[in-house]
């Protein structure tokens, strides 16, 4: 394909300024999204929340620009790993230091697998149907938080009017993404996120409160909250460490996708760095206290849609995301987004992450018949992870404290179970 900008030809100024924002803003949209939900799980919208989002878009500015500079060097932008929250969601009730030191061995242990070259035999246990299982099962072991996130019980407002508002912002989504050019459909997300909120505030005035706004100076520095206190719970050691094998995958997959699109010189290189310094990243989240980010998958929409494949105008969004993390007030402000906007606009996502899913298992019988084992091998982990999510809390208080982060996982436990059967059962 011919692009107006190739991956080494620099754009002009201002043209990579503004696609920097572009990036810029889809990777904000990310950290909102994925920072609110594990603020609200943890925080409740105090202080410490925005102390939070502050790391996460200093992790991920980081990142990208890490990335650009020593990693994969592709038009890749990163941001907060869903598999992550999945990890952290169901280990609550352990002190963040466990969760903090399990995040920062899970990256350590990701750069030492593609380091090591250990990496390319553990990705072939990852088969298209087990990795159609490891997407849904992730959107099944989100669908409590989002739920809550739906609710929204402090929020002044019936619940059901809630609910309804987060599911017409949802079908709303769907609609404006059939409709819309191609170019527009990449600030989706950030203008449901906008508008949404305007809405909601205007109909429900009395869920507004001002004083959200005033929260934080307006330049501020975290760089004194590093206090890393180690602790191993082995339970969510590895729990977490099931979810970087997947982040792992993921992050594979996401710049294999542009290999296969520009074309570029040494691309197993590329992979492994990017792999590589993935797993750094992570290992610094775990150190400042956030989950870690991973490269996304949306990237080849966006330079279809621009028609630059440039790299330059990345460091330019990497500057953008790392700056604001040194402004709490501008991060309190886009943090004031309502949780009902946010779940409406996960159901989104994770209804577009559940025909992924769908369509990888699809794609890999196109030449057969869908067979049953297909179906049970795909459905029996989907099924008993969506169990397991929305297990009664006592059901989980009577387990283990060891064995609970790993067996009220619905994710751990459901990706165990598509293994044990793609691999051992119907081998």
């Amino acid at each position: 394909m011919q692009w107006k900008y190739d991956l080494n030809e620099s754009p002009p100024f201002l043209a990579s300024v503004m696609l920097g924002l572009q990036w810029a803003v889809i990777a904000i949209a990310s950290v909102v999204l994925l920072g609110k939900i594990a603020g609200a799980v943890y925080f409740g919208g105090s202080e410490a929340e925005i102390l939070y989002l502050q790391k996460i878009f200093f992790v991920t500015g980081a990142a990208v620009l890490a990335q650009l500079l020593w990693g994969h060097r592709l038009p890749l932008v990163s941001g907060p790993a869903a598999v992550l929250l999945v990890g952290m969601i169901s280990s609550r009730g352990f002190q963040m230091s466990a969760i903090h030191t399990s995040v920062m061995i899970g990256g350590l242990a990701v750069a030492a697998l593609a380091a090591t070259g250990l990496f390319g035999y553990l990705r072939k246990l990852f088969t298209a149907r087990v990795i159609s299982v490891v997407l849904l099962l992730i959107v099944f072991a989100l669908a409590p938080a989002i739920r809550d996130l739906m609710i929204d019980a402090g929020s002044g407002v019936k619940p059901v009017y809630n609910v309804t508002f987060a599911m017409l912002l949802a079908f709303a989504l769907f609609v404006f993404h059939k409709s819309l050019p191609e170019i527009w459909r990449m600030f989706l997300i950030v203008g449901a996120i906008f508008f949404g909120s305007v809405a909601y505030f205007l109909m429900f005035p009395e869920s507004f409160n001002v004083d959200v706004l005033m929260r934080g100076s307006w330049a501020g520095s975290f760089l004194m909250d590093l206090t890393l206190k180690p602790e191993i719970a082995p339970g969510v050691l590895l729990s977490f460490l099931v979810c970087y094998l997947a982040l792992a995958v993921n992050d594979f997959g996401s710049i294999q996708s542009l290999n296969e699109m520009l074309k570029p010189d040494r691309q197993a290189r590329r992979i492994n760095r990017g792999i590589i310094l993935t797993g750094i990243a992570n290992a610094a989240s775990g150190f400042i206290g956030v989950i870690g980010p991973v490269n996304y998958s949306m990237s080849p929409g966006i330079i279809a849609s621009t028609g630059c494949a440039s790299r330059y105008p990345i460091f330019y969004a990497g500057v953008f995301i790392l700056a604001l993390s040194f402004f709490p007030r501008l991060i309190a402000i886009m943090g004031s987004v309502p949780s009902v906007v946010i779940g409406g606009v996960m159901v989104y996502i994770m209804a577009s992450q559940i025909a992924a899913g769908l369509q990888i298992a699809l794609q890999d019988c196109a030449q057969a018949e869908f067979s049953f084992k297909s179906g049970i091998i795909i459905g029996m982990p989907v099924l008993l992870g969506n169990i397991i999510a929305f297990l009664p809390p006592d059901v989980l208080q009577g387990m283990s404290p060891t064995l609970q982060p790993i067996l009220g996982n619905g994710f751990v436990v459901g990706t165990a179970a598509v293994l044990f059967l793609e691999h051992v059962v119907f081998r």
